[in-house]
C-alpha cells in the first residue's frame, strides 16, 4: 500500500511544506493529498485518526506519523537512502539541534510573518522581538555553513531534514523585507533556487482559497513567481 501524505495549502501551510519537500526532493513513492485548511473537507478527511485534526499526516498502512519532524523522520527510517541527517556525529548533533530550534522557537516571526507565497509586504516592519529571531536564525545558518557546510550550498553541505525544516523561513523572507548578511542570502538562494521549492511555490501560486487570519493587515503586492 503506497504511503499518503495529507497537506494543507501550499500558500500558507509551513508545517505541511517541510515533509512535502523532502519527499518531493526524493521522489519519494508517496501519494500525496492536498486539501484547503479549516475546510469541512479536510476536518472529514482527517476525522478518525489522531492527528488532532491537524495537517500534516503521513498514513502508512495502520501506522499514522504527525507533526512535520516525525514525518521527516519516519521518512529517513524508511528510506534512508535519503541521508536524512549529516555523515558525521557532531554534524548530525548539529543539524538536530537546529530542526529542533526551528519546531519550538521563533514565535514573534512566525505570527508576524505567516507564510504567503502569493504576496509581498514591502515596506512591512518587523517588532525588535521578530528581529532577534530574524537574526538567531542567521546566525543558526552561519554556524551550520561555516562549520559543516563546506561541501555544498546547502546548511549541511547536502539537503537534510534541517533544510525541510527552514524552507518555510526563507519563504517568509520573500514576503517580508529583511536584513541579511552574505551567508543568510546566499542560503536563501539557494533554497529558492531549488526545483522542489519553486515547484512548491508554482503550486501556491495556483490556489485561490483564503485563509484569512493568515493574511497580513497590510498593503500587499501580488507575486507570479
Amino acid at each position: 500500500m503506497t504511503m499518503q501524505l495529507i497537506i494543507g495549502n501550499c500558500n500558507y501551510s509551513t508545517w505541511s511544506m517541510r515533509p512535502w519537500l523532502y519527499a518531493h526532493y526524493h521522489q519519494l513513492p508517496i501519494d500525496i493529498v492536498g486539501m484547503n485548511l479549516f475546510s469541512d473537507e479536510l476536518l472529514a478527511k482527517l476525522e478518525g485518526h489522531f492527528s488532532n485534526g491537524k495537517v500534516p499526516l503521513l498514513l502508512d498502512g495502520d501506522i499514522e506519523v504527525w507533526d512535520s519532524i516525525a514525518i521527516l523522520e519516519y521518512f529517513g527510517e524508511k528510506f534512508p537512502q535519503t541521508d536524512p541527517w549529516p555523515a558525521t556525529a557532531a554534524a548530525r548533533a548539529a543539524a538536530r539541534s537546529v530542526s529542533a530550534e526551528m519546531h519550538s522557537s521563533f514565535t514573534a516571526l512566525r505570527n508576524e510573518a505567516p507564510m504567503n507565497c502569493r504576496k509581498r509586504f514591502p515596506g512591512y516592519k518587523l517588532s525588535a522581538q521578530a528581529r532577534g529571531d530574524v537574526d538567531r536564525i542567521q546566525s543558526l545558518w552561519r554556524y551550520c555553513r561555516q562549520n559543516f557546510g563546506r561541501q555544498g550550498p546547502w546548511l549541511f553541505g547536502r539537503f537534510s531534514i534541517a533544510d525541510a525544516m527552514y524552507a518555510p523561513v526563507v519563504m517568509r523572507f520573500r514576503s517580508i523585507d529583511v536584513e541579511l548578511g552574505d551567508i543568510a542570502r546566499s542560503y536563501c538562494q539557494t533554497v529558492n533556487d531549488c526545483p522542489s521549492v519553486k515547484q512548491w511555490i508554482s503550486n501556491g501560486l495556483g490556489e485561490s482559497y483564503i485563509v484569512t487570519e493568515d493574511e497580513l493587515d497590510f498593503p500587499g503586492e501580488q507575486l507570479t513567481c
